[in-house]
């Protein structure tokens, strides 16, 4: 089992920046790879970025060249560095990983930008 704790989201003005942090605990051995997903009101929850163990990483082409993925190198810690946010990425953000098939979940920060 994952424990993740995310912190880091709050208000923001449009073109400002935020850093979120996912703190991970537990079985964090054999995590395959860390994820951000996004999910905003009346929306399904979707990928935002995701970071491999090999370095890897892959993002959403709403936010490419926006937001980094990072994560420390145990893999007890995942960052999305958010930079010229705009008020579409008003959402609840999650973080995620996945273990031997098995998804963890956190329970989530809140990101809102003001126009």
């Amino acid at each position: 089992q994952v424990r993740l704790v995310e912190s880091g989201g709050g208000l923001v003005q449009a073109g400002g920046s935020l850093r979120l942090s996912c703190a991970a605990s537990g079985n964090i051995g054999n995590i395959n790879r860390m994820s951000w997903y996004c999910q905003a009101p009346g929306k399904q929850r979707e990928l935002v970025a995701r970071i491999f163990s090999s370095g890897f990483t892959n993002y959403a082409d709403s936010v490419k060249g926006r937001f980094t993925i990072s994560r420390t190198r145990a893999k007890d810690a995942v960052y999305l560095q958010m930079n010229s946010l705009k008020p579409e990425d008003t959402a609840v953000y999650y973080c995620n990983t996945n273990t031997l098939g098995v998804d963890s979940w956190g329970q989530g920060t809140q990101v809102t930008v003001s126009s």
